[in-house]
């Protein structure tokens, strides 16, 4: 086995706690498989030591490495994930009787069985239309995820849900928590959640049991540091106790699971304030990509403030890997057309999306195309989400009136987008509507029990159902914005939603439906044929997935659809960037990124949104520059790039001295192509506090006004009216700007 200087560092550390900075792509697994190997043959029982992984692909992936690499007939330690130890953990308290038995809910079925329970409980007696709202699938998915962060996190429920963005509609989950843990313990049934939960609660007030539990262990091995929670950090210390030796690998670059309790502090505060001193090794090499992605990935991760001193560098023998930016679908749909013609499968590609949301888009282009594709989850297939079945339904009927008699077709509509009405009530009354084709009278019985508001809104409903059909004529991007306009639909997708980034995606795809709309203006038959379009997911097609599980994967060609401020990172106005939530989305924006292999395509739309600010920030014209230096590719002149120092680091890590860097020149967002200027690097640093109505001068485009700010308040996009230059769109922090006091602007 062949290993670095850095690789061969970990696997002969001496004794005591150890923490491993791992870059993505590092070789982490066959480090840690030479590090169990090491410890067996200084004479450490195998019975002494444990292993804990994330997930179980990864148990199995280690697993089979480690027993291919060992000794014939050499006893093994134990590979577990976490659960798997408090399964274990709870076999043995049950035992004990320290616990009570409990069967596993592994299906879902049965967990959403109980959550409606819980939530009926909870809204007994009260208002029909709020226990129907609560009822809806993704409110139940919500409330179990809730439960499930209570007791990732070990809080109160009431403080999770105070520190926590859990919308409308969720006041009755904290009370549901209780009620579902009553219904769990009548029914003699757990979660996954508990098999952590339940043992740490009990082995916190019993020390017997805990004394019980404790010094079994030397060794422990624990991957995937960063993405550990309270509850597994727990565990491990309990498994540990105050002898065993502890070594945590992770990249605390790559903490992306914030959303199931894991944060950056676990790996580069936690683990000393919990366990105590420990010796830092790095493990800085990736084996995945070349000079051109190491370098833009370590650009696109400087801005975070909470992240190790610590850069990626390339091994000597990786793949040359090229980064492309772009606007639309043409050069994704070229590039795949390319790699097809190059002999390559297609199977070796991947798109990468922020939210499931995006992914819609790529699915009709590629639709379009005729490139085919298969989506890490199938329930994600246009043709199947309820929204957009909804949506295609209005366009339905206006060029089809005969719909309007359709009761299933009625109920489809009247569903989605949600009127907050019971759906044993819309039932009775899309069959009464398609049967009489008249709205009924104020004492009609189908009315009985509903509020004034519900009857004005569905009454509503009815009447943009019944005036669609003399709008068959209308471009389907116009239908759909007068459908969305008339329903009020962003407003009550909001509403709807049990957590705000939910609504904010339902919304989004409401954008994205009438953007592709419009793109397809000259055919809309063919716009709906796609919406309509059953199709099967392709073995051997493109791979969809979002970049959360895309995590530990690797592909040749990666494209990441919907690189644009506001989608990636993601904000809105009533949901604006803060520091900690754009650190979040630049170690997403990371994790993505370093995905690819040989080729990286980053695409982002045209029209009204901007580039994302990540596409500035990774700098990948320089990276390339500086790659085709180091490869031989261009000239060995003096080197124009946005952030010498970091560049200079690079080349010195790597033992490339002679080649030379500086500066390069400010230059403003905007007035290169699209996809380069924003990625253009050189801009000094604004201000703090820029405000709408400040007055500011640029280095070429002179005074000009603030008219627009948006993002980060300490990193915002603002729009500048200019006196000579128009309208420009800048990143503060980027662009060559100075406020101007009020004698100056007074001056002008």
């Amino acid at each position: 086995m062949r290993l670095t200087p850095e690789q061969l560092a970990v696997v002969r550390h001496p004794g005591g706690h150890a923490r491993v900075a791992a870059v993505a792509g590092a070789g982490k697994t066959t480090t840690l498989v030479a590090r169990v190997l090491h410890l067996l043959e200084r004479g450490v029982s195998p019975r002494r030591m444990l292993v804990l992984m994330f997930n179980r692909a990864a148990r199995e992936d280690f697993t089979a490495k480690l027993v291919a690499l060992a000794p014939p007939g050499q006893a093994l330690p134990e590979v577990r994930t976490f659960h798997s130890i408090g399964h274990r953990l709870t076999q043995s308290l049950v035992r004990w009787g320290r616990l009570a038995p409990r069967e596993l809910l592994a299906a879902d079925w049965q967990r959403e069985r109980l959550l409606r329970q819980a939530t009926l409980r909870v809204l007994d007696g009260g208002d029909a239309a709020t226990r129907e709202a609560a009822l809806d699938p993704d409110r139940l998915e919500a409330l179990g995820h809730f439960c499930e962060m209570v007791k990732a996190e070990l809080v109160d429920p009431q403080t999770l849900r105070e520190r926590g963005d859990w919308g409308e509609g969720t006041a009755h989950f904290v009370e549901a928590f209780d009620v579902m843990e009553s219904l769990l313990e009548a029914s003699g049934s757990m979660t996954y959640a508990d098999l952590l939960y339940r043992p740490l609660r009990c082995l916190a007030g019993d020390d017997a049991a805990r004394d019980r539990v404790q010094g079994f262990l030397d060794h422990v091995i624990v991957d995937e540091y960063q993405d550990i929670n309270e509850a597994q950090q727990r565990l491990l210390a309990l498994l540990a106790g105050a002898h065993a030796e502890i070594m945590a690998v992770g990249d605390a670059n790559q903490c992306i699971y914030e959303w199931r309790g894991a944060r950056p502090d676990y790996m580069l505060e936690r683990f000393t304030s919990s366990f105590g001193e420990a010796r830092d090794y790095p493990l800085s090499m990736t084996f995945r990509h070349g000079h051109a992605l190491a370098l833009a990935a370590n650009h696109a991760i400087r801005g975070n403030r909470r992240r190790p001193d610590q850069i990626c560098l390339a091994g000597p023998d990786n793949p040359r890997t090229t980064i492309d930016a772009g606007q639309g679908a043409a050069p994704l749909l070229n590039a795949l057309r390319q790699w097809q013609a190059d002999g390559r499968s297609l199977g070796e590609c991947a798109v990468l999306v922020r939210s499931w949301t995006l992914s819609v888009s790529v699915q009709l282009q590629l639709l379009r195309a005729g490139i085919p594709f298969r989506l890490a989850r199938e329930d994600r297939f246009v043709f199947r989400l309820p929204l957009v079945q909804a949506l295609a339904g209005y366009l339905h009927l206006a060029r089809e009136p005969r719909r309007l008699q359709d009761p299933a077709h009625l109920l489809l509509l009247f569903s989605q987008p949600t009127p907050f009405v019971a759906r044993e009530r819309l039932q009775a009354l899309t069959r009464q509507l398609a049967e009489r084709q008249r709205w009924p009278g104020r004492d009609d019985p189908l009315l009985d029990g509903l509020k004034p508001v519900q009857r004005r809104n569905l009454k509503r409903r009815w009447e943009l159902l019944c005036e669609l059909p003399r709008l068959g004529g209308l471009p389907a991007a116009r239908l759909l914005e007068h459908v969305v306009e008339r329903l009020d639909a962003g407003k009550v997708l909001k509403r709807a939603a049990a957590r705000r980034e939910k609504g904010e995606e339902d919304v989004r795809l409401l954008d994205v439906l009438i953007e592709q709309a419009e793109e397809m203006a000259q055919a809309p038959g063919d716009f709906l044929e796609l919406l309509d379009r059953r199709i099967e997911g392709d073995a051997d097609g493109v791979l969809i997935t979002t970049v959360h599980g895309a995590k530990g994967l690797e592909w040749p060609l990666v494209a990441l659809w919907g690189v644009n401020e506001e989608d990636f990172p993601h904000y809105t106005r009533d949901n604006p960037l803060d520091d900690d939530r754009l650190e979040e989305e630049r170690r997403l924006f990371y994790v993505a990124i370093t995905r690819a292999r040989e080729r990286l395509l980053l695409m982002h739309d045209g029209g009204d949104h901007r580039p994302s600010r990540f596409l500035a920030e990774m700098a990948w014209p320089d990276c390339l520059r500086v790659a085709g230096a180091l490869n031989g590719q261009t000239a060995n002149a003096t080197l124009q790039v946005a952030e010498p120092p970091l560049v200079e680091r690079y080349l010195a890590a790597i033992g490339r001295h002679e080649l030379a860097v500086q500066a390069a020149p400010a230059v403003a967002v905007g007035t290169a192509a699209p996809g380069v200027a924003e990625a253009a690097a050189g801009y000094t640093t604004g201000r703090d506090g820029y405000a709408v109505g400040q007055s500011v001068r640029h280095a070429i485009f002179g005074r000009g006004e603030i008219a627009l700010v948006e993002g980060d308040p300490h990193d915002p996009v603002i729009e500048v009216r200019f006196d000579r230059a128009g309208r420009r769109r800048l990143i503060a922090s980027r662009a060559p700007l100075e406020t101007l006091e009020p004698a100056e602007r007074s001056a002008h």
